[in-house]
């Protein structure tokens, strides 16, 4: 049985469009959990260096900050798209802290568009993420092109293309 074609191929991505994401409120126990595998500093471990530091509280990695807002852009709309995943990440800005219990929200914005010069079948799509607090504070921006099939080529790759299972 054939999957459905995804709903968003490069074709549909235009510069100025948005997408929201979100919400997502982040707990102590996730924090420290990934921490722990991940990044551990005292400041994402515990909760009396996290607010005896800068960040003012048990605050997640910047990682996995990054890692959430992929995660709820997957849910959003990559995972309904012909995307076929990024060379990059042009940046990366951690602005202000991401503490245990923030619910957090985001937009995408299409800001650039692109078909690849030795691969027709595939355009470059640039995302702009910010990611936003329960307080509309700008926590985190993120930027990178993603590759995206054509629909046509798409529709040809049949089940090979876009519409991931998680």
């Amino acid at each position: 049985m054939s999957k459905p074609q995804p709903k968003y191929a490069y074709e549909d991505m235009e510069p100025g469009m948005t997408f929201p994401f979100g919400p997502r409120t982040i707990s102590k126990e996730e924090i420290i959990e990934f921490a722990s595998q991940f990044d551990p500093q005292p400041f994402h471990l515990d909760e009396e260096a996290g607010k005896a530091s800068v960040l003012g509280g048990l605050a997640a990695s910047g990682w996995q900050t990054a890692s959430l807002i992929m995660r709820m852009v997957c849910d959003a709309y990559l995972i309904d798209s012909t995307s076929q995943g990024g060379p990059s990440v042009e940046f990366t800005r951690w602005r202000r802290p991401v503490l245990a219990g923030d619910t957090l929200n985001g937009i995408t914005t299409i800001k650039d568009k692109r078909i690849s010069r030795s691969r027709p079948s595939i355009g470059f799509v640039t995302f702009h993420h910010e990611l936003f607090n329960q307080r509309g504070e700008t926590v985190c921006e993120m930027q990178h092109p993603c590759m995206m099939l054509l629909r046509e080529y798409a529709t040809a790759m049949g089940n090979a293309a876009g519409r991931g299972s998680l």
